[in-house]
Formats: C-alpha cells, sequence, structure tokens
C-alpha cells in the first residue's frame, strides 16, 4: 500500500469512527501488515527450499549419468583390449 492509500484510509476512518479509534487502526494496519510479510517469508522460504531440491536432485543425476558414462567407457577399452589380444597379427 503506498503512502497515498493509508492516508485516504486514515482519512475515511476519521470520518466514519472518530480520532478515539486510530490505535485500534494503527494496530490493525500493524497487524496485517506483519502477517503479509510473514507470509511473504514462508513462500520465498519454500521457493528456496523447492529450488534447491531440484538444484540437488539434478547434480545427483548428471553424477550417475557420469558415473556410466566412465563404466561404459572402462568396458569399451576393456572390450577392445580383450579383442585386440585375441586378433593377433602373425608373424612373417
Amino acid at each position: 500500500m503506498g503512502a497515498t492509500e493509508i492516508v485516504f484510509v486514515f482519512v475515511i476512518y476519521l470520518l466514519f469512527f472518530g480520532a478515539k479509534g486510530i490505535p485500534s487502526l494503527a494496530k490493525t494496519i500493524g497487524k496485517a501488515t506483519y502477517q503479509f510479510r510473514e507470509a511473504r517469508n514462508d513462500i520465498q522460504r519454500e521457493i528456496m527450499s523447492s529450488a534447491k531440491d531440484i538444484t540437488d536432485s539434478a547434480k545427483q543425476v548428471r553424477n550417475e549419468i557420469e558415473n556410466a558414462a566412465q563404466l561404459a567407457q572402462r568396458q569399451a577399452k576393456k572390450a577392445q583390449d580383450t579383442l585386440e589380444k585375441s586378433v593377433k597379427p602373425t608373424p612373417d
């Protein structure tokens, strides 16, 4: 809420309830502002937590893919070595 809106609400409140109600208005506005900030902070925490979970999952998947690729390379090298040993050139 901007300053203009606050002044407008304040003037309307004064017209309807008089000066005696100003403390209760201020208290209500304060509580509403606090609750709004808390809700905003809760949402931000939830978003950050979800983002961290997604990042952690992506890292885990990347590590698993890298491990699988390394295993495939080792197995291909073993197969190549085995094939080279079994097909030895004949001496002339």
